[in-house]
């Protein structure tokens, strides 16, 4: 067996990539909230906040899309463990000041390995979302700011970001 390279636990020694063994790791309760952003012109926000995108209900298909992709992460992100969660929530706001929506979703589990790849992915895909919805009024929308504003649990403890 070769040791990782030093901060990189998917790295081995001889720069392979490989799954982390997470067998003798403490089960703890860890969660991880990850946020981003889509920008676009106020015409399109008003028409999702009234309900008119040509494709429907573009927050609620955005939210169910991002909690649909958090259970998938390990499908998605080579490397990932497969995990039980036991809780996925995306919040879907609409901001006047981009203007556009900020999603922020939350992942949760009693486990041997963290979230915060769920958390980010539930939200990578709820923006993606979004501009799937609403492009065919605004294709020059923007997804931005997808960072991790907190994680705890495990034995690296917890973060907060710090423009959190």
């Amino acid at each position: 067996m070769t040791t990782p390279k030093a901060g990189l636990t998917h790295i081995d020694a001889a720069g392979e990539a490989h799954m982390v063994d997470v067998g003798d790791k403490a089960e703890t309760a860890r969660s991880a909230t990850a946020t981003g952003h889509v920008k676009m012109k106020s015409e399109t926000l008003a028409l999702i906040r009234e309900g008119n995108a040509k494709k429907g209900d573009v927050i609620g298909t955005a939210r169910l899309a991002g909690i649909m992709a958090a259970k998938q992460t390990s499908n998605l992100i080579p490397l990932c463990h497969p995990l039980m969660l036991t809780k996925v929530a995306v919040d879907i706001v609409e901001d006047a000041a981009l203007p556009g929506l900020r999603v922020t979703a939350t992942a949760k589990l009693t486990g041997r390995t963290g979230v915060e790849m769920e958390a980010l992915t539930a939200v990578s895909i709820a923006c993606l979302t979004i501009y799937d919805m609403a492009k065919a009024a605004d294709r020059g929308m923007e997804i931005g700011g997808i960072t991790l504003l907190e994680k705890s649990g495990g034995k690296s403890g917890d973060f907060r970001h710090p423009g959190a």
